[in-house]
């Protein structure tokens, strides 16, 4: 066993609280710490505050910051004077140098590009997956980078302390650290959804036992629905022949509050009003998304198209606001996803744009604001994703639209779950489906718009961030009792 170190709780994740970028008022080459948002990370911090000693351990994402973590001792970037201003003494953070290709082999190879894949059904199966020799020392890499967290918990955690990991980055540390620290208390919470047994064997067959049996190391594994978690237990009992009976549903829901906050800022009210002079007093389908094959955007543009073609009523009194967030551009697949969905917007704009109605507002930026002023704006909020382990837009949608909003929502996310009956369920595959979909929405009278947007949003805030991460805290400590 690993000697204890005074942590009495800690997160795991592959990115933390913090970033490091160059300070962009000087030319010196110093770094700047900035504090993550968010309503995720805002309840993860709302714990770790209010327990002394407490610890997030995240990587080094660039060599910006592995620079910054080689000079902190065991990693403990919270004891350097930048990053302590910027965390106001509220917990620690010890970030991991792994070495760069380690990291872009765990992240890029196995991590996005493999489990990431599989987990969202994302294959073409006549080519891809090639779990080739090349694949196999990606592999490795991410068995390394794992044994990294798990060997910096088992140091840093005091004894019987909580271990929080997240997501399908970490899989194979619960069981890591438990072999370590069989005295720690483990609970692993994956974000995305899960996939059935038939799936899920496209791994190859050790890799398969090995996430599965890394992921039952933990205390309490923790999912946003039912079904997710019926689907791992599935793949438990049938690949890795185990019972997983320390499932549990965490349904994370938004917090109003906060999100309202952030909404209603000068740069949101700004960028709301620009979207008001295209749209006019127009009917605004809005959706904002990552550029992430998942996401399904492609298939929902031509879902548009196909309500301007079956439903022409509907032409110059609609505007469909498509915000996309840039995501993984470094990998080909995402790049060339991207070119095709604004060739398509092009298409889109060009058969049905008049000199006095402009029919899809299509932004791919990094620019938050813009995608707040799109949920605000919304008289439809549209999310069609390939699947989706619960998708927070959706319920962020729901608390910030200023207009009761109807909502048309693929019911491969965790989110269909969450709202049932009152948005309108889709095939996330059937383009014709969604068009009629979004019909009946637009023609959805506005007191039963303002009756279904009414109940989803008290579902939608159900179990805000603080609140879900406490559920985990307290089913881990059940456990151990």
């Amino acid at each position: 066993m690993t000697d204890s170190g005074r942590a009495p709780l800690l997160i795991a994740s592959n990115r933390g609280p913090l970033t490091v970028v160059a300070a962009e008022d000087s030319g010196s080459g110093e770094d700047e710490v900035r504090r993550g948002g968010g309503g995720l990370v805002s309840g993860m911090q709302a714990a770790l505050s209010s327990t002394p000693d407490a610890v997030w351990v995240c990587a080094a994402l660039n060599d910006r910051e592995r620079s910054l973590a080689r000079r902190a001792p065991d990693g403990r970037i919270s004891e350097l004077p930048q990053v302590a201003e910027a965390l106001n003494g509220e917990f620690d953070v010890s970030m991991l140098p792994i070495d760069a290709q380690t990291f872009r082999n765990a992240y890029n190879g196995v991590a996005n590009s493999t489990l990431w894949f599989v987990l969202h059904q994302l294959y073409d199966l006549p080519t891809q997956p090639v779990f080739d020799t090349s694949w196999r020392r990606q592999w490795t890499s991410y068995v390394r980078y794992n044994e990294a967290f798990a060997r910096s918990l088992a140091q840093q955690a005091a004894r019987n302390a909580v271990v929080m990991v997240q997501d399908y980055h970490l899989f194979l540390v619960p069981k890591m650290l438990r072999e370590l620290r069989p005295d720690v208390r483990i609970g692993h919470f994956t974000h995305t959804p899960w996939i059935s047994p038939d799936y899920f064997s496209v791994l190859p067959d050790d890799v398969g036992r090995a996430v599965l049996e890394g992921m039952l190391g933990a205390d309490v594994l923790g999912f946003h629905t039912e079904r997710w978690a019926r689907e791992f237990q599935e793949c438990a009992r049938e690949i890795a022949g185990v019972e997983a009976d320390g499932v549990r549903v965490f349904p994370l829901g938004t917090d109003a509050e906060e999100m309202s906050r952030l909404a209603h800022r000068r740069s949101v009210d700004s960028a709301v009003r620009v979207l008001d002079d295209l749209a006019g007093d127009r009917l605004v389908i809005g959706r904002v998304d990552r550029t992430e094959l998942s996401k399904n955007v492609y298939r929902g543009l031509l879902a548009y198209r196909e309500l301007l073609r079956r439903h022409p009523e509907w032409r110059d009194r609609v505007v469909h606001a498509v915000f996309n967030n840039p995501s993984r551009e470094d990998l080909p697949a995402y790049r060339e996803y991207t070119a095709r969905n604004e060739r398509l917007a092009e298409e889109i704009d060009d058969e049905f744009r008049t000199d006095d109605w402009t029919p899809l507002v299509f932004d791919i930026s990094d620019d938050y604001p813009s995608a707040l002023a799109v949920l605000r704006r919304s008289d439809v909020v549209f999310v069609n994703s390939v699947r989706d382990g619960m998708n927070l837009v959706v319920l962020e949608g729901l608390v910030l639209s200023e207009h009761d909003p109807a909502l048309v929502l693929s019911r491969e996310t965790g989110a269909a779950e969450v709202l049932g009956d009152d948005a309108f369920l889709v095939n996330p595959f059937d383009v014709v489906g969604t068009a009629d979909a979004l019909y009946e929405a637009l023609e959805l009278s506005a007191e039963e718009r303002t009756d279904r947007a009414a109940r989803m949003r008290k579902a939608a805030v159900r179990l805000p961030p603080t609140e879900w991460f406490r559920a985990q805290l307290d089913a881990v400590d059940e456990v151990a009792r």
